[in-house]
């Protein structure tokens, strides 16, 4: 019974949709900011001769204020031309970065929209339950993951923009265009750098993530039992329900033995009633049929009804076994239904 509680099952489909539904997928951050530094940094090179172009505008503008009387008008042009300038400087950027998150997210896991996820869930807020989250060695491995990789990234990226900012003395007898290309140089290095580290980290994670994801969804013996249970059905309720079929074709049958022309037997263990109207069917029918006690009980209803009792082992047993309820009498065994009724009728004198 032990066995069966240990969650040491894979989880089916069924429960990973589930999981999915109330917004539970795996999600690596870092995989989500590989993409985005790539697509920030593809943004950058392109749209760099739009930007530095902006940029260079503001600043030809502010130098343009010099020796000029700065009142109250001044300042708030000043103001609404720099946020005018930075807005279309930035807003590029932004919005490719932007899209480069919704494609991260849809990359691991695909398009997914559920509001489960935000739905508020009071048990969340409570005290003490989340002072035990704080606390726990999940949480513990993970502030020690994300500070050894922020200390990583950033100690190698400081590493190179001190290299960088030695530079500065030289950079600062340069124009302003090369100056600004000497600043979009070092980023871009920067930037690549920190990509490969992140990229690193990034596979890593996505192992990790997975793991972690797939096994928290593990099931035991006894869910994977009651998940199927529940899919198909229960075993017991389905038993009830073809008894309960079973009861009412057998009631239907036995109301057809009445207006049978003749049940053919063998003569304790099988009884086939067998019906035949020429204007109807091309052969006779069979109507009921049986064992043992079925068999009893139609050769029962037959002869409180005058129903004809005819014995013909054989006959009996081929019939039983080659045709199904309301289905004609095969070629085969016309004969030897066609002598046992001609007998019946001869008996009714018909």
């Amino acid at each position: 019974m032990a066995d069966d509680q240990e969650k040491t099952e894979e989880p089916t489909d069924k429960k990973i949709e589930d999981a999915r539904k109330e917004g539970n997928v795996p999600k690596s951050q870092d995989a989500s900011g590989v993409v985005t530094l790539f697509v920030a940094i593809l943004a950058f090179l392109l749209l760099f001769p739009y930007m530095s172009s902006h940029m260079i505008l503001l600043f030809k503008y502010y130098f343009s204020l010099l020796g000029m009387h700065l009142d109250r008008a001044m300042l708030i042009d000043i103001a609404i031309i720099t946020i005018r300038e930075f807005l279309l400087i930035v807003m590029p950027m932004a919005i490719a970065v932007a899209i480069a998150g919704v494609i991260a997210a849809l990359s691991q896991f695909g398009f997914l929209f559920t509001t489960k996820a935000i739905m508020p869930d009071f048990k969340k807020i409570n005290p003490i339950k989340g002072a035990k989250n704080l606390f726990s060695m999940k949480k513990i491995i993970e502030g020690v993951k994300i500070t050894f990789k922020s200390f990583t990234t950033l100690g190698i990226g400081f590493v190179f923009f001190f290299i960088f900012i030695m530079e500065l003395p030289t950079v600062a007898l340069f124009g302003l265009d090369d100056q600004l290309d000497w600043l979009k140089d070092k980023m871009l290095i920067i930037a690549f750098v920190m990509l490969l580290i992140i990229f690193i980290f990034a596979i890593i994670d996505i192992v990790i993530v997975r793991k972690q994801y797939f096994d928290g969804l593990k099931m035991s013996k006894q869910e994977i039992k009651d998940e199927m249970k529940n899919m198909d059905g229960d075993p017991m309720i389905k038993a009830k329900i073809r008894q309960i079929q079973m009861e009412a074709s057998k009631k239907r049958m036995m109301s057809e033995v009445p207006n049978a022309d003749v049940v053919i037997t063998n003569p304790t263990h099988y009884a086939v009633a067998i019906k035949y109207d020429e204007e109807k069917y091309n052969a006779p029918v069979v109507v009921a049929k049986g064992m043992d006690n079925i068999a009893q009980q139609i050769k029962k209803i037959a002869r409180e009804n005058n129903v004809h009792v005819v014995q013909n082992p054989p006959l009996a047993r081929s019939l039983y076994a080659q045709v199904e309820i309301d289905k004609p009498i095969p070629s085969e065994l016309f004969a030897a239904v066609a002598e046992v009724l001609a007998y019946v009728y001869k008996m009714n004198k018909k």
